[in-house]
Protein backbone atom coordinates (compact mmCIF):
# COMPACT_ATOMS: atom_id res chain seq x y z
CA UNK A 1 0.00 0.00 0.00
CA UNK A 2 1.52 3.61 -1.29
CA UNK A 3 0.36 6.96 -1.53
CA UNK A 4 -0.08 8.98 -4.73
CA UNK A 5 3.03 10.35 -3.92
CA UNK A 6 4.43 6.70 -3.98
CA UNK A 7 5.28 7.51 -0.21
CA UNK A 8 4.69 4.18 2.31
CA UNK A 9 1.94 5.20 4.64
CA UNK A 10 2.17 7.21 7.63
CA UNK A 11 1.63 5.32 10.50
CA UNK A 12 -1.92 7.06 11.22
CA UNK A 13 -2.74 5.18 7.90
CA UNK A 14 -1.40 2.13 8.63
CA UNK A 15 -3.85 1.96 12.13
CA UNK A 16 -6.69 3.35 10.24
CA UNK A 17 -6.49 1.74 6.90
CA UNK A 18 -4.74 -1.91 7.03
CA UNK A 19 -6.52 -4.12 5.32
CA UNK A 20 -9.40 -2.10 4.46
CA UNK A 21 -11.22 -2.71 1.18
CA UNK A 22 -8.98 -5.54 0.74
CA UNK A 23 -12.26 -8.79 0.57
CA UNK A 24 -12.63 -10.22 -2.66
CA UNK A 25 -15.23 -11.90 -1.99
CA UNK A 26 -18.08 -9.43 -1.32
CA UNK A 27 -16.03 -6.01 -1.25
CA UNK A 28 -17.10 -5.53 2.28
CA UNK A 29 -14.71 -2.25 3.30
CA UNK A 30 -14.12 -3.95 7.20
CA UNK A 31 -11.67 -6.93 6.92
CA UNK A 32 -14.23 -9.95 7.44
CA UNK A 33 -13.92 -12.15 10.63
CA UNK A 34 -12.33 -15.92 10.32
CA UNK A 35 -13.48 -18.10 12.95
CA UNK A 36 -13.00 -21.06 11.34
CA UNK A 37 -10.85 -23.55 13.06
CA UNK A 38 -9.78 -25.35 10.08
CA UNK A 39 -9.57 -24.67 6.64
CA UNK A 40 -10.15 -26.82 3.23
CA UNK A 41 -7.09 -28.54 1.32
CA UNK A 42 -7.48 -27.67 -2.31
CA UNK A 43 -6.65 -31.42 -2.68
CA UNK A 44 -4.52 -34.64 -1.81
CA UNK A 45 -1.26 -32.98 -0.57
CA UNK A 46 -2.47 -29.84 -1.59
CA UNK A 47 -2.68 -27.25 1.66
CA UNK A 48 -3.95 -23.48 0.85
CA UNK A 49 -2.25 -20.58 2.82
CA UNK A 50 -4.27 -21.60 5.88
CA UNK A 51 -4.70 -25.32 7.19
CA UNK A 52 -5.54 -24.82 10.52
CA UNK A 53 -6.19 -22.22 13.29
CA UNK A 54 -3.55 -22.71 15.51
CA UNK A 55 -1.21 -22.46 12.54
CA UNK A 56 -2.02 -19.41 11.00
CA UNK A 57 -5.59 -17.57 10.91
CA UNK A 58 -6.72 -14.33 8.34
CA UNK A 59 -7.47 -12.46 10.86
CA UNK A 60 -5.14 -12.37 13.55
CA UNK A 61 -2.19 -12.16 10.70
CA UNK A 62 -4.24 -8.94 9.90
CA UNK A 63 -3.52 -7.72 12.95
CA UNK A 64 -0.20 -9.20 13.24
CA UNK A 65 0.83 -7.43 9.64
CA UNK A 66 -0.49 -3.90 11.05
CA UNK A 67 1.44 -4.03 14.70
CA UNK A 68 4.83 -5.09 12.71
CA UNK A 69 4.38 -2.18 10.20
CA UNK A 70 3.32 0.14 13.58
CA UNK A 71 6.38 -0.85 15.30
CA UNK A 72 9.10 -1.03 11.81
CA UNK A 73 9.46 -4.40 12.65
CA UNK A 74 10.05 -7.75 10.44
CA UNK A 75 7.26 -9.62 11.62
CA UNK A 76 4.65 -9.92 14.67
CA UNK A 77 2.91 -12.80 16.57
CA UNK A 78 -0.56 -12.66 18.31
CA UNK A 79 -0.83 -14.40 21.60
CA UNK A 80 -3.41 -14.74 23.84
CA UNK A 81 -2.18 -12.54 26.63
CA UNK A 82 0.21 -9.78 27.32
CA UNK A 83 2.06 -12.39 29.91
CA UNK A 84 1.76 -15.28 26.88
CA UNK A 85 3.94 -12.78 24.77
CA UNK A 86 6.48 -12.30 27.45
CA UNK A 87 6.34 -16.05 27.74
CA UNK A 88 6.26 -16.81 24.17
CA UNK A 89 10.44 -15.01 24.43
CA UNK A 90 11.47 -16.62 27.42
CA UNK A 91 10.12 -19.72 27.30
CA UNK A 92 12.92 -19.94 23.86
CA UNK A 93 15.74 -19.42 26.20
CA UNK A 94 17.19 -22.54 28.38
CA UNK A 95 18.77 -23.59 31.94
CA UNK A 96 21.76 -21.63 31.22
CA UNK A 97 20.25 -18.74 29.92
CA UNK A 98 19.86 -15.50 31.92
CA UNK A 99 17.60 -12.85 31.64
CA UNK A 100 18.03 -9.27 33.16
CA UNK A 101 14.74 -7.30 33.96
CA UNK A 102 13.77 -4.27 35.25
CA UNK A 103 14.18 -4.43 39.96
CA UNK A 104 11.11 -2.29 39.26
CA UNK A 105 9.03 -5.18 36.86
CA UNK A 106 5.42 -5.14 36.23
CA UNK A 107 4.14 -7.32 39.03
CA UNK A 108 2.97 -10.17 36.15
CA UNK A 109 6.38 -9.98 34.55
CA UNK A 110 7.94 -10.33 38.23
CA UNK A 111 5.76 -13.54 39.00
CA UNK A 112 6.38 -15.11 35.95
CA UNK A 113 10.32 -14.80 35.44
CA UNK A 114 10.60 -15.98 39.18
CA UNK A 115 8.46 -18.92 38.10
CA UNK A 116 10.07 -20.09 35.48
CA UNK A 117 13.69 -18.87 37.09
CA UNK A 118 12.38 -21.63 40.42
CA UNK A 119 11.17 -23.94 37.53
CA UNK A 120 14.68 -24.11 35.92
CA UNK A 121 14.28 -22.85 32.83
CA UNK A 122 15.91 -20.07 32.42
CA UNK A 123 18.28 -17.22 35.12
CA UNK A 124 16.76 -14.23 36.07
CA UNK A 125 18.38 -11.26 38.18
CA UNK A 126 16.15 -7.99 38.22
CA UNK A 127 18.72 -4.97 38.59
CA UNK A 128 18.11 -1.11 38.46
CA UNK A 129 18.57 -0.14 34.79
CA UNK A 130 19.46 3.37 35.72
CA UNK A 131 22.15 2.25 38.13
CA UNK A 132 25.29 2.15 35.56
CA UNK A 133 27.64 0.33 37.74
CA UNK A 134 24.74 -2.17 38.95
CA UNK A 135 24.14 -2.53 35.23
CA UNK A 136 27.52 -2.86 33.80
CA UNK A 137 27.71 -5.78 36.60
CA UNK A 138 24.95 -7.32 35.64
CA UNK A 139 25.86 -7.53 31.18
CA UNK A 140 29.48 -8.80 32.65
CA UNK A 141 27.04 -12.15 33.77
CA UNK A 142 26.39 -12.81 30.41
CA UNK A 143 22.67 -11.98 29.81
CA UNK A 144 20.89 -13.49 26.97
CA UNK A 145 17.91 -11.21 27.16
CA UNK A 146 17.54 -7.33 28.52
CA UNK A 147 14.12 -6.59 29.27
CA UNK A 148 13.35 -2.87 29.45
CA UNK A 149 9.62 -1.37 30.73
CA UNK A 150 9.57 2.26 30.00
CA UNK A 151 7.42 4.19 31.27
CA UNK A 152 7.70 1.73 33.92
CA UNK A 153 4.38 0.19 35.91
CA UNK A 154 3.49 2.36 38.17
CA UNK A 155 6.07 4.39 38.76
CA UNK A 156 6.79 6.12 35.41
CA UNK A 157 10.26 5.61 35.46
CA UNK A 158 11.63 6.62 31.95
CA UNK A 159 14.79 3.93 30.67
CA UNK A 160 16.95 5.54 27.75
CA UNK A 161 16.38 2.70 25.21
CA UNK A 162 18.93 3.43 23.06
CA UNK A 163 21.42 3.54 25.09
CA UNK A 164 20.32 0.28 27.63
CA UNK A 165 20.06 -1.58 23.40
CA UNK A 166 23.93 -0.31 22.70
CA UNK A 167 24.75 -1.89 26.34
CA UNK A 168 23.59 -4.98 25.76
CA UNK A 169 24.01 -5.49 22.35
CA UNK A 170 27.75 -4.96 22.98
CA UNK A 171 27.31 -7.82 25.87
CA UNK A 172 26.30 -9.83 22.81
CA UNK A 173 22.34 -9.80 24.45
CA UNK A 174 18.90 -9.35 22.79
CA UNK A 175 16.36 -6.85 23.64
CA UNK A 176 13.09 -6.52 24.56
CA UNK A 177 10.92 -3.08 24.82
CA UNK A 178 7.45 -3.63 27.02
CA UNK A 179 5.54 -0.98 24.86
CA UNK A 180 2.19 -1.44 26.80
CA UNK A 181 1.95 2.04 28.58
CA UNK A 182 3.00 4.06 25.16
CA UNK A 183 1.81 2.12 22.12
CA UNK A 184 3.60 2.62 18.93
CA UNK A 185 1.66 5.52 18.69
CA UNK A 186 4.01 7.47 21.04
CA UNK A 187 7.35 5.25 20.73
CA UNK A 188 8.67 3.01 18.72
CA UNK A 189 11.65 0.76 20.62
CA UNK A 190 12.92 -1.14 17.41
CA UNK A 191 13.78 2.37 16.21
CA UNK A 192 15.87 3.05 18.82
CA UNK A 193 17.70 -0.61 18.84
CA UNK A 194 15.59 -2.83 20.50
CA UNK A 195 15.47 -6.73 19.19
CA UNK A 196 11.76 -7.09 20.35
CA UNK A 197 9.04 -4.84 20.92
CA UNK A 198 6.30 -6.77 23.49
CA UNK A 199 2.34 -5.45 24.10
CA UNK A 200 -0.65 -6.33 26.22
CA UNK A 201 -2.74 -5.93 23.08
CA UNK A 202 -5.86 -5.84 25.81
CA UNK A 203 -4.52 -1.88 26.70
CA UNK A 204 -4.41 0.66 24.27
CA UNK A 205 -4.18 -1.05 21.05
CA UNK A 206 -7.58 -2.77 22.27
CA UNK A 207 -8.76 0.47 23.54
CA UNK A 208 -12.08 -0.57 25.09
CA UNK A 209 -11.40 -3.16 27.81
CA UNK A 210 -13.39 -6.18 26.35
CA UNK A 211 -10.79 -8.42 25.46
CA UNK A 212 -7.69 -9.91 26.34
CA UNK A 213 -5.07 -10.58 24.19
CA UNK A 214 -1.04 -9.85 23.77
CA UNK A 215 1.86 -9.26 20.81
CA UNK A 216 5.67 -9.89 20.38
CA UNK A 217 6.78 -7.85 17.56
CA UNK A 218 10.34 -8.68 16.24
CA UNK A 219 13.02 -6.67 14.45
CA UNK A 220 14.81 -9.12 12.82
CA UNK A 221 12.03 -11.13 10.55
CA UNK A 222 13.90 -14.43 10.57
CA UNK A 223 13.48 -13.87 14.39
CA UNK A 224 9.61 -13.48 13.47
CA UNK A 225 9.21 -16.47 11.87
CA UNK A 226 10.99 -18.32 14.28
CA UNK A 227 8.33 -16.76 17.19
CA UNK A 228 5.68 -17.50 14.65
CA UNK A 229 6.98 -21.78 14.92
CA UNK A 230 7.22 -21.40 18.25
CA UNK A 231 3.76 -20.27 19.56
CA UNK A 232 1.94 -22.91 16.94
CA UNK A 233 4.06 -25.47 19.05
CA UNK A 234 2.93 -24.54 22.31
CA UNK A 235 -0.07 -23.08 21.17
CA UNK A 236 0.35 -19.27 22.66
CA UNK A 237 -1.49 -17.67 19.78
CA UNK A 238 -4.19 -15.55 19.66
CA UNK A 239 -7.98 -15.67 19.35
CA UNK A 240 -9.81 -14.84 16.33
CA UNK A 241 -12.33 -12.57 17.86
CA UNK A 242 -9.68 -11.29 20.23
CA UNK A 243 -7.68 -10.32 16.82
CA UNK A 244 -10.40 -8.78 14.87
CA UNK A 245 -11.87 -6.33 18.51
CA UNK A 246 -7.96 -5.48 18.51
CA UNK A 247 -7.60 -4.46 14.95
CA UNK A 248 -11.13 -2.82 15.05
CA UNK A 249 -9.56 -0.87 18.48
CA UNK A 250 -6.00 -0.17 16.53
CA UNK A 251 -8.69 2.43 13.88
CA UNK A 252 -8.75 5.29 16.31
CA UNK A 253 -5.66 4.53 18.41
CA UNK A 254 -3.32 7.72 17.75
CA UNK A 255 -6.48 9.73 18.46
CA UNK A 256 -7.71 8.36 21.39
CA UNK A 257 -4.08 8.67 22.40
CA UNK A 258 -3.71 12.09 21.39
CA UNK A 259 -6.63 12.91 23.51
CA UNK A 260 -5.83 10.74 26.43
CA UNK A 261 -2.23 12.03 26.97
CA UNK A 262 -3.53 15.94 26.74
CA UNK A 263 -6.14 14.57 29.50
CA UNK A 264 -3.20 13.00 31.51
CA UNK A 265 -1.57 16.22 31.44
CA UNK A 266 -3.44 18.70 32.68
CA UNK A 267 -4.68 16.46 35.57
CA UNK A 268 -0.92 15.68 36.48
CA UNK A 269 -0.09 19.70 36.64
CA UNK A 270 -3.36 19.59 38.78
CA UNK A 271 -2.36 16.95 41.20
CA UNK A 272 1.14 18.65 41.72
CA UNK A 273 -0.03 21.77 42.70
CA UNK A 274 -2.59 20.18 45.29
CA UNK A 275 -2.20 20.50 48.98
CA UNK A 276 -2.86 16.72 50.00
CA UNK A 277 -0.42 15.14 46.83
CA UNK A 278 3.15 14.66 47.93
CA UNK A 279 4.46 13.23 44.66
CA UNK A 280 3.50 12.94 41.12
CA UNK A 281 4.76 10.53 38.72
CA UNK A 282 4.64 11.59 34.96
CA UNK A 283 7.16 11.81 32.52
CA UNK A 284 5.52 14.89 30.83
CA UNK A 285 6.16 16.91 33.82
CA UNK A 286 9.54 19.15 33.76
CA UNK A 287 10.32 18.08 37.61
CA UNK A 288 10.12 14.37 36.40
CA UNK A 289 13.83 12.86 36.12
CA UNK A 290 13.32 11.21 32.98
CA UNK A 291 11.76 14.16 31.44
CA UNK A 292 14.52 14.78 29.25
CA UNK A 293 15.10 11.30 27.78
CA UNK A 294 10.99 10.95 27.46
CA UNK A 295 10.97 13.98 25.22
CA UNK A 296 13.76 12.73 23.40
CA UNK A 297 12.68 9.14 22.50
CA UNK A 298 8.69 9.68 22.68
CA UNK A 299 6.25 11.59 20.85
CA UNK A 300 4.27 12.26 23.72
CA UNK A 301 4.01 11.28 27.34
CA UNK A 302 0.96 9.04 27.67
CA UNK A 303 -1.90 8.62 29.41
CA UNK A 304 -0.71 6.64 32.56
CA UNK A 305 0.55 8.24 36.08
CA UNK A 306 0.61 8.11 39.36
CA UNK A 307 0.56 9.99 42.55
CA UNK A 308 1.41 9.67 46.16
CA UNK A 309 -1.27 11.49 49.33
CA UNK A 310 0.66 12.82 51.72
CA UNK A 311 -2.18 10.70 54.62
CA UNK A 312 -0.44 7.34 53.59
CA UNK A 313 -3.18 4.63 53.33
CA UNK A 314 -5.48 6.37 55.56
CA UNK A 315 -5.63 8.82 52.41
CA UNK A 316 -5.73 5.90 49.99
CA UNK A 317 -8.88 4.69 51.07
CA UNK A 318 -10.76 8.39 51.50
CA UNK A 319 -9.86 9.01 47.96
CA UNK A 320 -10.79 6.08 46.88
CA UNK A 321 -14.23 5.96 48.72
CA UNK A 322 -14.82 9.51 47.31
CA UNK A 323 -13.39 10.17 43.74
CA UNK A 324 -15.44 10.64 40.86
CA UNK A 325 -15.58 8.88 37.35
CA UNK A 326 -12.42 7.33 37.95
CA UNK A 327 -13.59 3.19 38.68
CA UNK A 328 -11.48 1.08 40.75
CA UNK A 329 -9.87 -1.58 38.80
CA UNK A 330 -7.13 -3.29 37.58
CA UNK A 331 -6.13 -2.85 33.92
CA UNK A 332 -5.55 0.28 31.67
CA UNK A 333 -5.43 1.41 28.54
CA UNK A 334 -9.39 1.83 28.09
CA UNK A 335 -11.59 4.54 26.84
CA UNK A 336 -12.84 4.79 30.20
CA UNK A 337 -10.88 6.49 33.57
CA UNK A 338 -9.40 4.00 36.12
CA UNK A 339 -7.66 4.15 39.32
CA UNK A 340 -6.17 1.17 40.78
CA UNK A 341 -4.11 0.52 44.22
CA UNK A 342 -0.50 -1.33 42.80
CA UNK A 343 0.38 -2.23 46.47
CA UNK A 344 -3.00 -3.93 47.29
CA UNK A 345 -4.32 -4.76 43.13
CA UNK A 346 -1.49 -4.99 40.15
CA UNK A 347 1.62 -5.18 42.14
CA UNK A 348 0.29 -7.48 45.37
CA UNK A 349 2.40 -10.24 44.67
CA UNK A 350 5.40 -8.65 44.31
CA UNK A 351 5.30 -8.60 48.51
CA UNK A 352 6.32 -6.02 50.78
CA UNK A 353 10.10 -6.17 50.28
CA UNK A 354 10.10 -6.36 46.70
CA UNK A 355 7.40 -3.07 46.82
CA UNK A 356 10.02 -1.29 49.16
CA UNK A 357 12.57 -2.34 46.98
CA UNK A 358 11.05 -0.70 44.03
CA UNK A 359 9.66 2.08 45.74
CA UNK A 360 5.79 1.42 45.83
CA UNK A 361 4.52 2.71 48.53
CA UNK A 362 0.96 2.13 50.25
CA UNK A 363 0.36 6.05 49.61
CA UNK A 364 0.88 5.56 45.83
CA UNK A 365 -2.33 5.30 43.16
CA UNK A 366 -2.27 4.80 39.52
CA UNK A 367 -4.31 6.22 37.17
CA UNK A 368 -5.15 4.92 33.36
CA UNK A 369 -6.87 8.63 32.22
CA UNK A 370 -9.44 7.80 29.78
CA UNK A 371 -11.79 10.32 27.25
CA UNK A 372 -14.04 11.76 29.29
CA UNK A 373 -14.27 15.52 29.62
CA UNK A 374 -11.08 17.12 31.48
CA UNK A 375 -13.65 19.54 33.55
CA UNK A 376 -14.86 15.80 35.22
CA UNK A 377 -12.01 14.12 35.41
CA UNK A 378 -10.95 17.19 37.51
CA UNK A 379 -14.06 17.52 39.28
CA UNK A 380 -14.19 13.62 40.20
CA UNK A 381 -10.56 14.02 41.43
CA UNK A 382 -11.23 16.82 43.30
CA UNK A 383 -13.79 14.98 45.56
CA UNK A 384 -11.34 12.41 45.83
CA UNK A 385 -8.94 14.52 47.36
CA UNK A 386 -11.23 16.91 49.13
CA UNK A 387 -12.17 13.50 51.38
CA UNK A 388 -8.20 13.11 52.30
CA UNK A 389 -8.24 16.68 53.72
CA UNK A 390 -11.32 15.67 56.49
Amino acid sequence: MTGPDKLPPAPQTIAAAHGVATDQSFGAIAPPLYLSSTFEFAGYNQPRAYDYGRGGNPTRDLLAEALAKLEGGGGAVITSSGMAALDLLVSRHGPNDLILAPHDSYGGTMRLLKARADRGHVRTRFVDQANEAAFAAALKEGPSLVLIETPSNPLMRVTDIAAISAKARAAGAKVAVDNTFLSPAIQQPIALGADYVIHSTTKYLNGHSDMIGGAVVAANPAEAEALHSWANTIGSIGAPFDSWLTLRGLRTLFPRMEQQQRNAMTIAEFLESHAVVAKVHYPGLASHPGHGVASRQQRGFGAMLSFELAGGEAAVRQFISAVGFFTLAESLGGVESLVAHPATMTHADMGEDARAAAGISDSLLRLSVGLEAERDLIAGLEQGLAACES
